[in-house]
């Protein structure tokens, strides 16, 4: 079972201090700065997140959207866990929780939410990791399912938080607006992770950067829910010491990095994906946020209310320049059966011009951690 389940019934009076301190109790071999690594579908595997946890950081393993019984999303799941048991040496202690160790899970697989409590659970409590990450539940089955008299119905967020807390998971909630933060510390929400825009991947369509999104969901936090003990980390932009350092002074107690990991030696990236990566310059104009990037995919999961962030590449170019959909689609499943990788989604943030080398997990944490130090001692120089 999980070693740290953050208790709601601390004393008010808890000192800014202790507050600030809150992942480093929960995930006890963490290092400050305490550097996270996000839960990227198809990217994050069980070796990074082990790689990341072994240098003082917080990796996590990338569950996906189905929770049917038979999935085969659980099946790959309960291996890569195994795979990061093995990487931290613990594969003759099976019941030693794994340290430092998290699950992300998308939630707007509308059919497979109800069956989360049944199918998830028992695997997470099987491999013991110490933290959940959920995001994005649909809007329209949180509506319809929801209500503020009696227990949560079945497979919405609240109701698997409650089910996450009773088998002593922190639950991470990744939100991209005060509004959708607002109502996952309702929920039980024990970290919010302020997902800003200029992250890669999926994320809210509309929603604002962290240095605006950081200090207001701070200061909703502290204003609407004094004496919980909420976490706020900070995703979205940032692929060094320097941004670690700025998202750190913006009120983070943590900071999710996505991009910079997907070039991480153990990383589950494409060589082609890998490639396209170091080579993309100046991410404001070289990555677009849209909704698009599903459409040409044919994915179908996400509702209108998120869009993602990618590579631009020829399928959007043409998409900009005013070619028909299903013209557009045609040459993009063309250059796929030949193995043609040009018009292939890469999904980025806009921080993609920061990367420029391919390292492994732990020496990427160490290096972010030792960069945000001399940073901050400069920083405290020109402050003197």
């Amino acid at each position: 079972m999980p070693l740290h389940f953050p208790g709601h019934s601390k004393k008010k009076e808890e000192s800014a201090q202790t507050a600030l301190t809150k992942l480093n109790s929960w995930f006890p071999t963490t290092k400050n700065p305490v550097i996270i690594s996000a839960p990227m579908y198809l990217i994050a595997n069980g070796t990074l997140a082990a790689e990341v946890s072994k240098a003082g950081g917080i990796g996590f393993v990338a569950a996906g959207f189905d929770f049917r019984p038979g999935s085969s999303q659980l099946t790959t799941l309960s291996s890569e866990l195994s795979l990061a048991r093995q990487a931290l040496g613990l594969s003759d202690r099976p019941l030693t929780p794994l340290p430092a160790i998290g699950v992300g899970f998308i939630l707007t697989h509308t059919i497979s939410v109800p069956h989360f409590v049944d199918t998830v659970l028992p695997i997470l409590i099987e491999h013991s990791p110490q933290a959940v990450w959920l995001f994005a539940n649909d809007p329209d089955f949180e509506a319809a399912h929801s209500s503020d008299e009696g227990p949560a119905a079945k497979g919405t967020a609240k109701q698997i938080i409650e089910a996450l807390h009773a088998a002593g998971f922190v639950v991470f909630f990744q939100v991209g607006t005060v509004k959708d933060a607002r109502k996952a510390v309702a929920d039980g929400a024990d970290v919010i992770v302020a997902q800003g825009i200029d992250a890669g991947g999926h994320q809210v369509a509309k929603g604002s950067g962290i240095v605006s999104l950081v200090p207001e969901m701070r200061d909703m936090i502290d204003r609407e829910f004094a004496g919980r003990e909420v976490v706020v980390v900070a995703a979205g932009g940032v692929a060094d010491g320097r941004g670690v350092v700025g998202a750190l002074g913006l009120g983070a107690e943590g900071v999710v990095l996505g991009t910079r990991f997907i070039v991480a030696t153990e990383a589950a990236t494409p060589e082609f994906r890998r490639k396209l990566i170091l080579e993309t310059n100046d991410g404001g104009l070289n990555t677009v946020k849209s909704q698009f990037h599903d459409q040409i995919n044919s994915t179908t999961i996400w509702h209108n209310v998120y869009d993602g962030r990618a590579v631009r590449g020829a399928s959007y170019d043409d998409h900009a320049a005013g070619l028909p959909f299903e013209e557009n689609h045609k040459k993009f499943k063309e250059a796929a059966s030949s193995g043609d990788n040009s018009r292939t989604v890469t999904w980025a943030g806009t921080a993609v011009g920061l990367v420029k080398d391919q390292k492994p997990a732990g020496d990427i944490v160490r290096e972010l951690r030792e960069q945000a130090k001399e940073r901050i001692k400069k920083i405290q120089v020109f402050a003197a």
